[in-house]
């Protein structure tokens, strides 16, 4: 397993820097459950925009490794809460989901004035890259959240 190369960095940016819809899975007591969600990718994580009482979010408490497929890939990771995502810690990742998502971030489906409204970090640890014939076996490097 290689680490991140720069053409798989390049490929990674192309398909998931933006907004992307993947699979995420996360299991409760052996049992997994899969939903797609809106994802932005950035440098060996991707971030969600969710619900801190939603069945994902207590699962991820219970258990922080979580899976994700998207277009030609495949990854394993942890789950992190980095709380709400009106709170200063957030700023910088907050703009840039705005960005990715302004196309329905404003539609009424967020309330932005309510403490559960989090982001969901999903480190990378592993993953499977297909692209135009080519494998790419990838060893994301973790680094520190703060949180």
């Amino acid at each position: 397993m290689e680490k991140l190369s720069i053409e798989s960095k390049r490929i990674m940016m192309e398909r998931f820097g933006k907004d992307s819809i993947i699979a995420l899975a996360t299991s409760e007591d052996g049992s997994p459950s899969v939903r797609n969600v809106n994802a932005f990718y950035e440098d060996g994580t991707f971030y969600v925009i969710t619900y801190a009482q939603s069945n994902k979010m207590k699962q991820i408490e219970k258990n922080s490794t979580v899976a994700i497929a998207g277009d030609w890939f495949t990854a394993h990771g942890k789950g992190i809460n980095l709380g709400y995502f009106g709170k200063s810690e957030n700023n910088d990742i907050a703009e840039k989901l705005r960005t990715a998502f302004s196309a329905w971030i404003d539609n009424g489906h967020n309330d932005f004035d309510d403490e559960n409204t989090c982001i969901l970090c999903i480190q990378l640890t592993d993953g499977i890259l297909f692209s135009h014939g080519t494998r790419y076996d990838i060893d994301f490097t973790i680094k520190d959240v703060t949180l």
